[in-house]
């Protein structure tokens, strides 16, 4: 009796440590740095992870560089070559805190959050602050982010030949579904 009772508790402490952590593999990155009345600026990288740990309220992003993509290739090479210089800065990270986060009052209904934390890119670093709006969804927990970047921030050159071209701020969206590895979890209030 004893020994089922043991295992019992060790069962219930392994699967309370397995729900701290939600993520995807499939978050959806995007940005434009467009300028009106020239080439349209924009990519997007379905290969984003994004990590939400709600015991300490972190939140984490991660993306590849290489996997955005642009309408024309010529324009996505110039970004891995030129800019962003993704065979020496592959990926791009924000590890934040969520504030005033509690799992128990995410439902339905969409809710909003500040988010601050540092963001990196390009090699260099920069405390950012956005909005997140959080819900639950039958796949699990929907967060969504819009924050700018500037080029300058970053150390990102763009050359004076197409520098009037391209906007000198990138607005930035997030969107991912993240989910835990008990899907039971998610049901209990």
């Amino acid at each position: 009796m004893k020994r089922t009772t043991l295992l019992i508790l060790l069962f219930t402490t392994f699967s309370l440590l397995a729900q701290d952590k939600f993520k995807t593999a499939a978050a959806i990155v995007n940005f434009e740095a467009s300028v009106p009345f020239f080439e349209e600026v924009k990519a997007v990288n379905q290969l984003g992870t994004i990590v939400l740990e709600p015991a300490t309220s972190t939140l984490i992003c991660t993306v590849t560089i290489k996997d955005f993509r642009f309408k024309m290739d010529l324009m996505q090479e110039h970004f891995n070559q030129n800019y962003v210089e993704s065979h020496r800065y592959p990926k791009s990270v924000f590890k934040g805190k969520i504030e005033k986060f509690d799992l128990k009052d995410i439902d339905g209904n969409e809710k909003e959050y500040d988010v601050k934390g540092k963001l990196y890119l390009h090699g260099k670093s920069k405390i950012i602050e956005m909005k997140a709006l959080i819900k639950r969804v039958p796949e699990g927990i929907q967060i969504s982010c819009n924050y700018p970047i500037s080029v300058s921030d970053f150390n990102i050159a763009i050359p004076s030949v197409v520098a009037n071209k391209i906007s000198k701020t990138a607005n930035t969206h997030l969107l991912g579904v993240v989910q835990s590895d008990d899907i039971k979890y998610l049901t209990l209030k």
